[in-house]
């Protein structure tokens, strides 16, 4: 039993000119459920990092354990990488470096080497 419902399609408030097409977002390739995965590790990690301060190797354990599953989540992500060396610097741990990495990727997706050097642009 399907119902269909009448929709109207109004013209855009302002005309688009011929040959342009409207501006939208890039897709990333993540699923929202990826994404919201993604910065729950990351938030969750982060969270813990407060509690762990006096005990740097479970934290260490913990940031690694966090880049491994991210990897899992988003894929291979180069940005990650550093993403888990400031979380190995003493005292840079209290910045939520692993949110701050996954907005990233979310927002610019993933890094593209060839961009940089020498590539195609």
């Amino acid at each position: 039993m399907s119902r269909t419902v009448p929709a109207e399609v109004l013209p855009p408030e302002k005309p688009i000119p011929r040959g342009e097409e409207p501006r939208t977002l890039p897709d990333l390739g993540f699923s929202r459920r990826r994404l919201a995965l993604a910065f729950a590790l990351a938030a969750l990690a982060d969270g813990l990092s407060v509690f762990l301060t006096f005990t740097p190797p479970v934290q260490w354990a913990v940031d690694l354990v966090t880049a491994i599953l991210l990897f899992v989540v988003l894929g291979w992500q180069w940005i990650l990488l550093p993403g888990l060396v400031m979380e190995a610097i003493p005292g840079l741990y209290i910045f939520p470096f692993w949110v701050l990495v996954v907005g990233a990727v979310a927002v610019w997706g993933t890094a593209r080497p060839t961009r940089w050097f020498g590539g195609k642009r």
